[in-house]
Formats: C-alpha cells, structure tokens, sequence
C-alpha cells in the first residue's frame, strides 16, 4: 500500500434528508392515462417495444408524448411465456415531482420489487430474502441495514488509502496494455480494481489470499449478476434471439452455483469477523449475514460501480469543452500532491458536480419500482392522480432526470451544473441512490447505505486520475489509447 495516501478518520458524513412529496394538492386530479392492452398481447407488445422496436428511452418518451402525462399506465417486462406469477402491470412517473412519490415508504413499499414484480429464485441468494427484497416494515430489514451502515462506518480508516493503492495497480495495468496494444478498453481492468477493493472495505479480506478468487472473483460476480437480471436487461442486438432465449423465462441459479458457493467459502473463511460482527451485535445468524453480505458486495456495491464507472470515462471522452484541463487544475491548485482523503474530495467543486452530473444522465440503476402501500394522491408538475393500494410504480430514471421544469438544458452534460448555490438546491433532485442526494440513509427507507461513499470513492477515482497524469486519451466508448504522466 502505498504511504503518501492517508484517509481521514471519519466516514462521509450524511447529508440532511429531504421533506417528502407533498401529500395534499390543488392541481386538478385527472385520470392516469394509458392503459395495459388484452391480456398476454398487450403486455407482449409492450415488452417487444421496450426491447426490440423502440428501447427503453424511445418507448417512455413516445408514451410521454401520446398521452401527454409524464403519469401514465403501462406494462413492463418480464413477460410472456414463462414468468408465472409476474404482473407486468405499472403506472410509470416520469417526472422529478411524481417520481419522488416511490421514496416515501409511508405511501409505498419494496417487498420483493426491486426490479419490478419479477423476483430472481432465492436460490442466488443462498434460499433466503436479503435486504433489497424486504420492506422496511420488516423486522429483519432493520437489524440488516444498521449492520451495512456499521461496516462502512468501520470500513471509513482503510477505504482510501486502499482505493488508490488499487487504483495504482489498475493504472499500472492500463498503461501496460497501452504499450502492448495501442489502446485499451478497460472494463476488466476497472472490474478488478473494484473486487478487489470493496472485498477489503467491506469483508475485511484480501482476494490475494485466495489466487483462485483474486483472478476470477469479479468474473463469478459477473456471471450471478448477469443471470438474475437478464429478464429485465435492454440487450439492442441479436434480435430476435435476445427476445426468445433471454427474455423469455428467468435463468436457474444453479448455472452460476459453482462461483457463488467458491466466494461464500472465502468469505466465511476470511470475513470471519464481520460475520462475527453480524452475529453478536445485529442479532443475524451466520447464514444471514455471510449472504446479504455477499448481496451487497456483489449486486448493490460491485454491480453499482461496475455500471457507472465506464460512465465516467465515457464522459470524459464525450467532452468538447476542455473538462479533463479544468478538473486537473482543480485538482492541482486545491489538493496537488498531497494525501487524498474524504475531506480533501469535499473541496473539489468541479469534480463533485462531474461526477453528480454523470450519475444524473448515466444512473447505475435506470429502474425503480414501488408498491402504494395504501391509497394516495399522487402529484405530478400539473396534475394529480389517484393511486390504489397494491399499484405498482415504475420510474425510469434517465427519463426524470431530463425533467426540464427541474434541469436547465436536460439532454446536455453540464459539468458544473451542481456548483454554487443553484447546483446545491438541484441535488434534491439527484435520485440515483434509490432517494434524493440530499437525503440520509437510514433502516427506516431503502436508500443506499453507501450513498456517500459512492460519490466520493468516484470524486477519490477522478482525482487521482489527475494527481497521476496531466490528461488521458479517451474515446468516446471510453478505450484509452494515450495519456500524459502528471509534471
């Protein structure tokens, strides 16, 4: 590890929460538009649109415009033939105002919707519910999240000083496969470098320990990953073969069985004590905790970055405007080569707002699902809607966060959108953590335990990057062909 790079003390500290929706309204109450079609047809449709004839944003936006509601009803996959059980039936809110709705967990829950009214076989989860499918009215869900929050309160001495080792490391490898190659794309190398550091953090163990899991551990990851999601997952090529042989019927966990039990033994062999931890002062039992630690390593910790860390590169390498020179000098002028910390990060103005305005356009979960948990009146900018008990929500999230009566210019990437005074007031519309950046994880709501860690472990990565070259080459998919070693 190296030695110039120390961590502040103390974790992230939590933002204040925001003040939920309004629950009473003047608007007029309208009726939700839309509708779900004949049975089996309908939703068949809907799902070949999603997929195949629009796409995800194509098909919200086109609806958007027909009924002329950001509120409308709808269906979503999974769907025909084989998804038993599965009601694709949603009413989608699509605006900052109607979406803020599905994070108030007295007018909604989250049993077993994480991503819709499909739920994976608990076989990818050791036969049990972990933490994201359980509502907070559950008992279980309480003692789970404390647990989660205490290990990244623990975690918050080494989570620095161990991400830019890391970070060295993935570099070094980047920079090795330039010279071979000419260019890199560098998902592997990023996926490698985020196993490995989130193992430690969260786990307390080292993948070295374990050659076999230290060089395929992400890959099993990918793999669990991959299988539980396929159902819902916006494939756009090989059709029709995606729709007949991915979309059709969920994949059996036990495909995936052989990489999944080969991390459960290295976690119970080297998480010894944080499951320990788990045990005597969260009152889970040894099953519980080594599975939902595996969750939230695998799916909500290593999935998240896995998705939105190419989206950083990609950004840069979209950018026209000069961005990397503004972000180093940033970097260069408020923190130079000093020690990278928590606190340190906090200054960094521009690479905040970059970093929040990469997870406004490219959220690292594009769909969140809630249940009304009673009846209530639901708010959109201009109109009111009726919402029973049991209905289904659904928000896509690239859609509300192109919201123009929130965001000036929505389709347009605007590094420093969220400075001054004016970008703060704006992050109570950031809703990439499953609630609003100004919000506070707690095991009262489904907000992401690590909220705070994200963006900042993200600012951490963008600033290193600039303490470490002058400018990196960057195309568009984000492949690296180029960079200039820091002066």
């Amino acid at each position: 590890m190296i030695q110039k790079v120390v961590c502040c003390a103390t974790p992230p500290v939590a933002t204040p929460t925001s003040v939920p929706p309004q629950r009473t309204t003047s608007l007029p109450v309208r009726t939700i538009p839309g509708g779900y079609g004949w049975p089996v047809v309908g939703p068949l449709g809907d799902r070949l649109s999603y997929f195949w004839f629009e796409g995800p944003a194509t098909y919200f936006k086109k609806r958007i415009e027909e009924h002329k509601s950001t509120v409308f009803r709808t269906n979503m996959p999974p769907t025909f033939p084989f998804f038993t059980g599965v009601n694709p039936n949603v009413i989608a809110v699509l605006d900052c105002k109607s979406f803020a709705h599905m994070f108030d967990m007295e007018l909604v829950e989250k049993k077993n919707i994480l991503i819709g009214d499909f739920m994976p076989s608990t076989g990818f989860t050791g036969d049990m519910r972990v933490c994201a499918y359980l509502d907070t009215s559950e008992p279980k869900h309480t003692q789970v999240k404390k647990f989660a929050m205490e290990i990244l309160k623990r975690s918050s001495k080494i989570w620095v000083p161990t991400v830019t080792s890391n970070l060295d490391t993935m570099w070094d490898s980047i920079e090795a496969g330039i010279s071979e190659s000419g260019s890199v794309t560098p998902l592997a190398q990023l996926q490698q470098f985020i196993f490995n550091f989130l193992t430690i953090c969260l786990i307390g163990a080292d993948p070295a320990k374990s050659p076999e899991v230290a060089e395929k551990g992400y890959m099993w990851l990918d793999a669990w990953l991959a299988l539980q999601v396929l159902p819902i997952t916006n494939i756009p090529t090989l059709q029709p073969l995606v729709e007949i042989f991915l979309h059709s019927f969920a994949y059996p966990s036990f495909l995936v069985s052989g990489g999944y039990n080969k991390l459960v033994e290295f976690v119970e062999k080297e998480g010894q004590e944080v499951l320990e931890l788990a045990q005597t002062e969260f009152g889970l039992s040894k099953a519980e905790a080594l599975h939902n630690l595996i969750f939230i390593l695998g799916f909500n910790a290593f999935g998240g970055f896995s998705v939105f860390l190419p989206s950083i590169f990609s950004a840069l390498g979209n950018d026209t405007t000069g961005l990397q020179q503004k972000l180093r000098n940033e970097v260069k002028e408020k923190i130079g080569t000093n020690s990278l910390s928590f606190d340190s990060v906090r200054q960094l103005d521009l690479v905040n707002s970059f970093v929040y305005e990469t997870l406004r356009l490219n959220p690292p979960v594009a769909l969140q699902y809630a249940r009304a948990r009673k009846d209530f009146t639901l708010s959109s900018h201009d109109s009111a809607f009726e919402i029973k008990k049991g209905e289904l929500l659904c928000g896509y999230q690239p859609q509300v966060m192109r919201d123009e009566k929130v965001f000036d210019e929505p389709e347009k990437f605007v590094a420093d959108r969220f400075t001054k005074e004016k970008g703060s007031e704006l992050l109570s519309y950031l809703f990439w953590s499953n609630g609003p950046q100004t919000g506070s994880p707690s095991e009262s709501n489904k907000q992401c335990a690590a909220k705070d860690y994200v963006t900042l472990t993200s600012s951490i990565i963008v600033a290193h990057m600039f303490q470490r070259y002058e400018s990196v080459k960057i195309d568009s998919s984000g492949a690296i062909s180029d960079y200039e070693a820091a002066k």
